[in-house]
């Protein structure tokens, strides 16, 4: 499609480089053997030249458009390959967020477990500290039944 469209374009603009050429030779005719025509020829002369004033305007028209098109073009491909960077780089991210996540909900597992070793190491001094209790009011019990068997003996 679009090679049909610039191939109609081409085509145009070369008919219309012909006929500006033609009628440069003409004009340059007319000047050097200064020929007086009527007034129909004249007015047809002015028509054509006017005809190659709008041709030559309309031709750099479409070569802006055009260089306007490539710009365009080389803007597109350019923001492609910003998006598919910037769309790499939140995948990176994203995976290191999940990595990261894992990360911690692996350190969270092992403070609970740590918590855990804990509370029943503190049960367990809790437990030793009652037995020592126990221990020494027996000691005292017995070291007082001792104390009073020897003052008594």
């Amino acid at each position: 499609m679009e090679e049909k469209g610039s191939e109609r374009w081409n085509g145009a603009i070369t008919n219309l480089t012909e006929l500006s050429s033609n009628l440069d030779s003409l004009q340059k005719i007319l000047f050097k053997k200064a020929v007086f025509v009527d007034e129909e020829t004249f007015a047809k002369a002015s028509l054509t030249s006017e005809q190659a004033r709008t041709i030559k305007a309309l031709e750099q028209r479409v070569e802006s458009l055009e260089r306007d098109l490539d710009a365009a073009i080389v803007a597109s491909s350019r923001a492609r390959k910003e998006k598919q960077a910037v769309e790499a780089a939140q995948k990176a991210a994203e995976f290191r967020a999940q990595e990261i996540t894992k990360e911690l909900e692996n350190t969270t597992k092992v403070f609970e477990l740590h918590m855990e070793e804990l509370r029943a190491k503190q049960e367990e001094i809790y437990k030793r500290d009652k037995e020592i209790k126990v221990l020494e009011a027996i000691i005292q019990t017995l070291g007082g039944k001792e104390a009073s068997h020897s003052k008594n003996g």
